[in-house]
């Protein structure tokens, strides 16, 4: 039997969405077909995907973060096609490959203060090593994490994993604390007890988008280094770029953590990767002797295919000045959209960092408004937000997302290489649904009904 790709598309054309239900996660399907997002993508570019009508889509979600040079970059795909056509010999394990050895050595080049890199294939996996050479360098076996983050689902990672939703039913997990964000008391209590390894926060949490008060990640690790613990950064949505710093904790002066994490954008798009970087007396616990050389290991860690991949992306980060978009394309995010909170009772924050933008809505103060807002909110938080992701996809075709489970706050995520252009339309389709909204009527209440309806029969 000879294999071609292009004939096997042609047959399964049209039929995603029957074979999903039939053989992948029943659910997808369902969500898919109640707030009306199934689509049939057929080509993406940059920050844009195509539909086999030829509509245009401007993707905010960029595959939770995964695509932030653009969908196929043309830098990242020759890279990909040049790394094929070499025959490398790959996997090989006992051997050092140079594209491993170049990636880690332009990711150090970011993070000086670090001096060795695991390479994995994953965000959550990236989190799992991390949380390893915590445990192992430190000799103490706890970790104090964040109410209401997000470090990934493997049974490691989950159990630092502050959403109840995504915890359930999964217990008994690790013996990890949470905290909440910026709670510095908390996390000083957790300290004396003698047994923390390390405190894991992201430098922006991306369930809500919420940012720590400032200073807080500077203090956190003062009192981390007096009583021996480690700071781990999950940099893995929001480091490689996005927030307009290569890294969301350079934030704030002084800031080195002992590990960070990082993933989804380092692929370029195209080969799953992840990264734990540390410092070297960490890797030096861990890899103790030559018997340890294996003791965390990942079969496909390090392939030559990813590894390009990351050297593609960096060098494209750096030649296009991606980290000064980002800040630029943020700073305008914020400047047209901040105004619109005094305009609309509904809305009530803009927050965020370069290219991870939170938008908030709030009880109204008008009667007919806060009846219908209060409706919702009895069936399921969160349910007002879904009501504005929906429109700014049908009417706008704007792929967005609610922001994490019982939240009423919409997350933009962008790719990097989003434009002006892009701005001023969301601004122009993000007025239309709120105007709609305020009126208190209509199709977006309509649908409203039925996401109650849902909520509650579900």
């Amino acid at each position: 039997m000879t294999f071609d790709l292009g004939e096997t598309l042609a047959e399964y054309e049209g039929r995603g969405f029957e074979l999903h239900a039939k053989h992948l996660n029943p659910q997808l399907p369902r969500v898919l077909q109640t707030i009306g997002f199934h689509r049939n993508y057929v080509r993406a570019e940059g920050p844009y995907l195509y539909d086999d009508t030829g509509a245009e889509y401007v993707d905010y979600l960029s595959g939770f973060g995964t695509y932030g040079v653009g969908r196929h970059h043309p830098v990242v795909r020759k890279a990909m096609q040049d790394v094929i056509a070499l025959d490398l010999p790959d996997i090989v394990h006992f051997a050092t490959p140079p594209l491993a050895a170049a990636l880690a050595d332009r990711l150090l080049a970011k993070t000086p203060h670090l001096d060795r890199v695991y390479f994995c294939n994953s965000g959550t996996e990236a989190v799992e090593a991390a949380l390893k050479f915590a445990r192992f360098a430190t000799g103490r076996k706890r970790i104090v994490y964040v109410d209401h983050a997000f470090h990934g689902l493997t049974t490691g990672s989950l159990s630092v994993n502050g959403a109840k939703e995504f915890r359930k039913g999964f217990e008994p997990l690790l013996p990890d604390v949470a905290i909440q964000l910026g709670d510095l008391d908390a996390l000083e209590r957790e300290l004396k007890r003698g047994d923390v390894a390390a405190f894991i926060v992201e430098p922006i949490q991306g369930k809500g988008v919420l940012i720590p008060p400032p200073g807080f990640l500077a203090a956190a690790q003062k009192l981390l280094r007096q009583h021996g613990a480690l700071l781990i950064a999950d940099e893995v949505q929001v480091g490689m770029g996005r927030t307009g710093k290569f890294f969301a904790y350079e934030w704030e002066d002084g800031v080195e953590p002992d590990i960070v994490t990082v993933a989804k954008a380092l692929s370029g798009g195209y080969v799953p990767i992840g990264a734990t970087l540390t410092k070297d007396w960490i890797f030096k616990k861990v890899y103790s002797t030559m018997d340890r050389v294996l003791v965390h290991d990942c079969t496909f860690g390090g392939n030559n295919q990813a590894m390009a991949a990351g050297l593609a992306t960096l060098a494209v980060i750096d030649d296009e000045d991606l980290l000064g978009n980002c800040q630029r394309m943020g700073d305008a995010y914020q400047a047209a959209l901040r105004p619109l909170i005094d305009k609309y009772e509904l809305f009530a924050d803009v927050r965020g960092r370069g290219l991870i933008v939170g938008l908030e809505f709030g009880k109204p103060k008008s009667f007919k408004l806060r009846a219908g807002w209060s409706a919702l909110q009895a069936a399921r938080t969160g349910l007002f937000a879904q009501m504005v992701v929906v429109p700014m996809f049908q009417r706008h075709r704007m792929l967005t997302q609610v922001a994490g489970d019982h939240m009423d706050v919409i997350k933009l995520l962008p790719p990097y290489v989003i434009s002006q252009r892009d701005v001023d339309n969301f601004t122009t389709a993000f007025v239309d649904v709120m105007d709609d909204a305020h009126k208190g009527t209509g199709l977006m209440w309509d649908f409203g009904r039925t996401l109650i309806k849902q909520a509650i029969t579900k």
